[in-house]
This record gives structure tokens, C-alpha cells and sequence, in this order.
């Protein structure tokens, strides 16, 4: 079975999306139509800006989001998912893919979502690290130990086997990376992001984003869509909606995800989108699965 999988923030690149633009009619369109839904011009960042400038929070996730899908609806006949999944923003992706959402909706929700969250990301300084090299259990104790009100350092992304990004406040995340180095971590790296994406911290965020979920219309998915919340493959609209709301307080199960998108029969995973990080996931999560991205 064929599963199309979608990239998160941080796959970002200059020049993202500028060849679709430039050799293909529908890409050129949906671009053009990007640039009016949101009021700006994302397309000169996306082709003609610097990596500084697409980091902008109003920039990045919709860039990421727009490459992602217009890579897949360019495919043609050739784009016939059997299954989706996307990696925390990638999720939205893999919802317009799989035609539970509407292109403009699915821009319009992602720009709502970076701009909760770059504001609850202003509300306290906050962070997250990578954990390399220790299981997942150990790092969720450890956790669990320094994790306590006001003080907040939780999983955010099991990316795969021996790699677990945690998430919370810097003084949480500074203790908790010297603890899992104690614990024998090979490494703990302090990301270079501005929040705490996928803990606690993120709750003003969901919340505002909570009432944009629910004005818009979600339809029927054409092929299961594997959710970052509980790594199950859904086709239940409400399902979706509930579960791409609790998406931005909750840890991204991604390896899990990936195995159980394996488990229901996926053999070949290609991703749609900027770089190539999903592919490396995928790739450590499981060697007898066929993994590649688009050839464009």
C-alpha cells in the first residue's frame, strides 16, 4: 500500500516551491491563490527571501504547508494515497491531500495556527531539546520527575527509535537535559525554536484555535489519515477535528504512527514537501519499507 506522508516546520528552504511555480499551470494557480488568502505576498519569501525571513512565524508554517501540498496535487494521477500522515504542521497537509479539507481552508487554519502559536510562545520563555540515544521510557520518567506546575518539560515528538524531542519551560528543559545526560542520553541539544510547541504551554494557543476548528467545514478523508495524537488511521471527520485540535498540547507519536501505518499494510512512503528529515525517520523506524520522496 502507498502512504503519502508530510512535513512539519523546519523543512523550510530559499527558493521552496519557486521551480513548481515557474514549469507547472495548477502550482502557479494555487500559489497566486495563496498570496490573495493571506493578503501578503508569501510567494516572493518562499522564491526570492532569505533563511532568516522564512522563519517568520506567519511565513514559515504556511510555506511548508503550501509546498507540501502543491508537490502532491502536482503529481497528477500519479498522487493516488492509499493512506496519509503528516508530522505536527504536516498534518494539515495530509488533510487537504486526502480531501477532508479544502485547500483554503487548510491555509487558512494553518496561518491561524502559527499565529497562536508564536503568541503563546511570547507568553513565556520557552523551549526544546533533542534526546538522542536513550529509550523512549527512560526519557518520559525523567520527565515525569522534574515536570511539576509552573515548571514544565514534557515528550513532544517521538521522531524515531533513540530520538525524543522534548518540550517546556527553559529552566525545565536546562535541568532536564543535564538529568537525561546522567541517565547515559549520548546527546541532549537545545533546539534553535521560540516555544514550546506540543506541551502545555501551547493550551492558549489550542484554545484560540479551537473556535477556528469548529467554524470549518471538514469532509469525509478518501483514505485513512494517521493523526499525530493517538498514531491510529482515521476516516471520522469528527474524529480528525477533535484530534487535530488536541494535536498542539500533545506529543507527536510519530514513530508509532509510522508503525502502525505498517502494520494496516503501508509498503511505500513517499513524502511530499521541502528536505528530507521524514524519510530519515521512516527509514530508522522500519528497513522493509520502500521510502523516497517526489521526483519532480
Amino acid at each position: 500500500m502507498k502512504a503519502f506522508v508530510f512535513p512539519g516546520q523546519g523543512a523550510q528552504f530559499p527558493g521552496m516551491g519557486k521551480d513548481l511555480y515557474d514549469t507547472n499551470p495548477l502550482a502557479k494557480e494555487l500559489f497566486d491563490k495563496a498570496n490573495d488568502i493571506l493578503g501578503y505576498r508569501i510567494t516572493d519569501i518562499m522564491f526570492e527571501g532569505t533563511a532568516d525571513e522564512l522563519k517568520q512565524t506567519k511565513v514559515t508554517q504556511p510555506a511548508v504547508f503550501l509546498h507540501s501540498v502543491i508537490s502532491a496535487l502536482c503529481m497528477g494521477e500519479a498522487f493516488k494515497p492509499e493512506m496519509v500522515a503528516g508530522h505536527s504542521l504536516g498534518e494539515f497537509s495530509a488533510l487537504v491531500a486526502a480531501e477532508c479539507l479544502s485547500f483554503e481552508d487548510g491555509l487558512k487554519l494553518v496561518y491561524k495556527r502559527a499565529m497562536a502559536m508564536q503568541k503563546a510562545c511570547e507568553a513565556a520563555p520557552s523551549t526544546m531539546a533533542a534526546i538522542i540515544g536513550l529509550p523512549d521510557e527512560k526519557i518520559e520518567e525523567v520527565c515525569a520527575s522534574i515536570n511539576r506546575e509552573g515548571h514544565v518539560v514534557v515528550p513532544a515528538n517521538y521522531n524515531n527509535p533513540g530520538q525524543l524531542v522534548i518540550s517546556g519551560n527553559v529552566e525545565a528543559i536546562n535541568e532536564a537535559c543535564e538529568a537525561l545526560k546522567a541517565a547515559g542520553a549520548k546527546r541532549a541539544l537545545p533546539l534553535p525554536v521560540g516555544g514550546a510547541f506540543h506541551s502545555p504551554l501551547m493550551l492558549p494557543a489550542q484554545e484560540e484555535l479551537a473556535e477556528a476548528i469548529s467554524a470549518t467545514e471538514f469532509s469525509t478523508p478518501k483514505c485513512p489519515v494517521y493523526q499525530n495524537v493517538d498514531a491510529k488511521g482515521h476516516t471520522d471527520k469528527d474524529e480528525i477535528k477533535a484530534n487535530l485540535l488536541k494535536q498542539l498540547t500533545s506529543p507527536v507519536r510519530w514513530t508509532y504512527e509510522v508503525q502502525a501505518m505498517i502494520a494496516d499494510g503501508a509498503t511505500d512512503f513517499t513524502e511530499c514537501g521541502p528536505g528530507k528529515a521524514l524519510q530519515g525517520m521512516i527509514a530508522k523506524i522500519s528497513r522493509d519499507v520502500t521510502v523516497h520522496g517526489i521526483e519532480q
